[in-house]
């Protein structure tokens, strides 16, 4: 089949879409056809890290930077975008008419796939003035902040930017169009389910969203867009950031209503997407699967007993509290000694932990290591792999200390308790002294730490090998077509009929004797020997002819089109 991926190409997203996870999936389930279809910052395919040469001829649209060119539309086309774009912002500002978004954007895709002038028409006067009237009604919902002149030109530059897939060239039924892929698969969420949700409603495409950390919590966290927004720098005041959560919300409710199958990266993942209206019946936990299951384990463990952190210097990751727990370790075990690699995701963060240490007196137990080479050289250079965040969202990190053979320590927070179950230790957030005895209770139980490793590595190899991922995604696709028309016209069948439904008929429907014609229609049975029914011309191919089997009256047509065998 033709599975159509849709993602992210530009930072700070490359890891989730042409670079890693997208590129295993298309390695691992070569009987199918995939196609890239990427979302770029302004340098297009040239500015996507490592972007595989099995991704040649993936089509790219740049979402931030200049906006593509074209003319603006004409007086009754304004009106049409303007109607479509006002339902659309009435939704996002206005409590009582949250439900017009998915009109609202379908329409405004719509008039877009007429003329191509969505992006000229966002970015003109008229739009702008739309946005600030319905922006300023009574009861809208601005986060108690009046939108200033200059917060609708940011705001109105910012939903230009979003909308802009709803124009991109990739709609319709011919050659790289996503109406003739038999599914459309999202990586990552967000931006990147416009277009699968344009092809849902155009041409009945189902779609199966995968999300390895919701894109709408990251939204809420202040992660993206990190300064990717061509000429403005977040945060944005309030009345912008109230609207552009608006909009990602809205636009993720919408993707968690129309998507035909959920794939979170977690069961924390999980429960995020149920909160914001996912329904269970359509959800199901695929893990990442990373081929550092392959990876040898760690080698002997230093000579001094040492803990290893690893990770971003800032204060979500809390380096501080491995600092406060390392004091309170040297107490009982002098020798003991942290190595920290990462680098300072906040500005001046590693100076403040220098300082901490230095404080605490063990700035000469405390190696800065900066960034390692590879993560399994911060584990081999470690007794105990120790992860004191205040907020796990992926399993990455962890899964990798696991792979290691190290025995983990962890704070009791988002994924953790998933990922390590019986095979670490885990304890509250901000406490060093829970900390410090999980740390001295391994440190001090050589043949404990050796269990719970090996443990912990084959818990991590079962659950993020690539094998069990691609098994999951190729049993999901093949349940989506035996559901969906092979080829879907507005989601009806030829000239307003039926919907075609594959597979509804045995394999022994077809046998050249048609004897199964017969026992799988025992209500209305057929003639042994039937004709080829007229072609179609919108569907159907020229048919041939095999010799008539021993027994048979006449050749038995060839079936050459899967809608027609259906």
């Amino acid at each position: 089949m033709r599975v159509a991926l849709l993602t992210e190409g530009a930072p700070p997203y490359p890891q989730r879409g042409a670079g890693g996870w997208c590129e295993r999936l298309a390695e691992g389930l070569p009987e199918h056809e995939f196609e890239l279809y990427l979302l770029t910052g302004p340098q297009g395919l040239g500015g996507v890290e490592r972007l595989s040469p099995v991704w040649r001829g993936a089509r790219d649209l740049a979402l931030r930077g200049r906006r593509p060119g074209g003319r603006p539309p004409g007086a009754l086309r304004r009106r049409r975008y303007a109607g479509a774009y006002e339902q659309l912002v009435r939704a996002l500002v206005l409590p009582a008419e949250r439900a017009g978004f998915g009109p609202g954007l379908y329409r405004l895709a719509a008039v877009a796939g007429e003329d191509g002038s969505l992006p000229a028409f966002l970015a003109s006067a008229h739009a702008r003035r739309i946005l600030e009237r319905t922006w300023r009604l009574p009861g809208a919902d601005t986060s108690a902040g009046q939108p200033l002149v200059r917060d609708v030109l940011v705001a109105a530059d910012l939903l230009e930017q979003c909308l802009r897939p709803l124009s991109a060239p990739w709609y319709g039924t011919g050659p790289g169009g996503l109406g003739a892929a038999d599914l459309c698969h999202v990586a990552g969420g967000g931006l990147a389910a416009l277009p699968a949700l344009v092809a849902r409603q155009l041409h009945g495409v189902p779609f199966v969203v995968t999300e390895h950390g919701p894109h709408l919590r990251e939204q809420y966290l202040g992660r993206p867009p990190r300064g990717e927004w061509a000429g403005h720098e977040p945060p944005y005041r309030w009345p912008v950031r109230a609207l552009l959560l608006s909009f990602f919300r809205a636009l993720t409710a919408e993707t968690y209503r129309q998507a035909a199958v959920l794939t979170p990266g977690s069961e924390h993942d999980r429960q995020w997407q149920h909160r914001c209206g996912a329904d269970p019946e359509r959800t199901r936990v695929v893990y990442e699967g990373t081929p550092a299951v392959d990876r040898p384990a760690a080698g002997p463990e230093p000579a001094a007993p040492t803990l290893v952190w690893a990770g971003a210097l800032e204060p979500g990751r809390d380096p501080e509290l491995v600092l406060h727990a390392l004091a309170l370790v040297r107490a009982d075990l002098p020798g003991a000694r942290l190595a920290l690699y990462g680098e300072e995701a906040a500005p001046g963060y590693r100076a403040h932990c220098a300082a901490v240490a230095e404080r605490l007196g063990v700035a000469g137990a405390v190696d800065f290591a900066g960034r390692p080479r590879t993560l399994a050289e911060a584990w081999e250079a470690g007794t105990v792999a120790v992860f004191s965040a205040l907020s796990q969202r992926r399993p990455g990190l962890l899964a990798d200390a696991m792979l290691s053979g190290r025995a983990v320590v962890s704070t009791d927070v988002g994924v953790a308790r998933e990922v390590v179950g019986p095979t670490g230790l885990l304890v509250p957030a901000r406490d060093p002294r829970a900390l410090a005895g999980a740390c001295l209770a391994l440190l001090r139980d050589e043949e404990r730490r050796a269990r719970l490793g090996l443990a912990g590595r084959l818990r991590a190899q079962e659950r993020f090998a690539v094998e069990p991922v691609i098994g999951a995604f190729r049993e999901i696709y093949l349940e989506l077509v035996s559901q969906y028309p092979a080829f879907p016209v507005g989601g009806r069948g030829a000239e307003g009929g039926p919907v075609p439904r594959p597979f509804a008929r045995p394999a022994e429907y077809w046998l050249a004797d048609g004897r199964g014609a017969a026992a799988a229609q025992p209500a209305a049975p057929e003639p042994a020997v039937s004709q080829p029914a007229a072609p179609e011309p919108a569907l159907s191919q020229p048919t041939a002819s095999v010799p008539a089997a021993a027994g048979s009256a006449a050749p038995v047509p060839v079936r050459q089109s899967l809608v027609e065998a259906v």
